[in-house]
């Protein structure tokens, strides 16, 4: 992916328009959460990035099957069904409430009786999704470089997902945490996770916690870190990986989220950002692997030159 085609982001300038995505997709994750059987570590929850936007996929419900995407192209929320049926509201000046109450009364006209669980999932002191008029901010302009950024990473994410022969996730956007993820997995069981994510359930954090994991993501920022980043993680954390070389230079280990952490805005006025990221994907997980004796040979493609 060109240079060029890397949109700038600011968190500054785009904060109000991410926070109200942000609970318009947790309404969507919810009312997949509903109806799809149990995957491990929350996977059966997730929302993918599509050509348009975001996307639940494919919903089952009791007669016919349905689908919840956020058109951040033309800019509107579809519910479509598998009956052809198909509603679509504005998503200007749209408040999380009023999201909430089409997408409800939506799948009521198409027959989908769904209840969901209204307080949002890992946020502190939130505002019930059916009675939050205060999220309404939705700036276009910022919402589609946001898309094409994700769209971007998403393409790098995938490429780094297939080199792992191992358990993997899907390239993923997780509602709660608000970013797009890919893990890979060594086998081995791991620790009890203590929980303690605000409004989540400690089994859920445990259940996603189960096993030894890598996770690499990219989020927009929030106000501890101000600004779009990658990151990397493993749980658990194995002796010096805070203070294991990775690269490029411009990455660090940030302590309070105990990640890796490289700015989205290096990569993004790289010569080449798809390079750069990859060699950030690559370094952190090459220690964490390292570092934690993970059966390298057996969970990665050997390479035929």
């Amino acid at each position: 992916m060109k240079k060029e085609n890397w949109p700038a982001l600011s968190y500054q300038d785009a904060k109000g328009t991410y926070e109200t995505i942000h609970l318009w997709t947790q309404i969507a994750g919810k009312v997949k959460l509903t109806q799809m059987p149990w995957i491990n570590h929350s996977w059966h929850t997730t929302l993918f990035v599509s050509p348009r936007g975001l996307t639940t996929g494919d919903i089952p419900s009791e007669n016919k099957h349905f689908q919840i995407n956020f058109d951040f192209i033309d800019h509107e929320l579809q519910i479509v069904t598998s009956k052809g049926e198909h509603s679509s509201f504005d998503l200007k000046n749209m408040s999380v409430a009023g999201c909430y109450k089409n997408v409800i009364d939506c799948l009521k006209k198409f027959g989908i009786e769904v209840k969901i669980n209204t307080i949002p999932n890992e946020m502190v002191d939130p505002i019930p999704l059916d009675k939050d008029e205060k999220h309404n901010e939705y700036n276009p302009v910022q919402a589609s470089k946001w898309h094409t950024a994700l769209l971007n990473v998403d393409e790098v994410f995938n490429k780094f997902r297939a080199e792992f022969i191992g358990k993997s996730s899907p390239v993923h956007f997780f509602w709660g945490s608000f970013d797009l993820a890919v893990s890979r997995f060594s086998g081995k069981e791991a620790p009890k996770h203590p929980g303690g994510i605000p409004n989540l359930p400690d089994w859920v954090a445990q259940e996603a916690y189960s096993h030894e994991v890598s996770s690499s993501g990219f989020w927009p920022g929030n106000e501890m870190l101000p600004f779009a980043a990658f990151y990397n993680y493993i749980y658990p954390e194995p002796k010096s990986f805070n203070d294991s070389h990775i690269r490029p230079k411009n990455g660090y280990y940030f302590k309070d989220l105990g990640e890796f952490i490289l700015p989205y805005k290096d990569v993004q006025q790289s010569e080449d950002p798809s390079k750069m990221l990859l060699a950030f994907l690559h370094s952190t997980y090459n220690n964490a692997a390292n570092l934690a004796n993970w059966d390298r040979k057996v969970l990665e493609k050997q390479v035929v030159s």
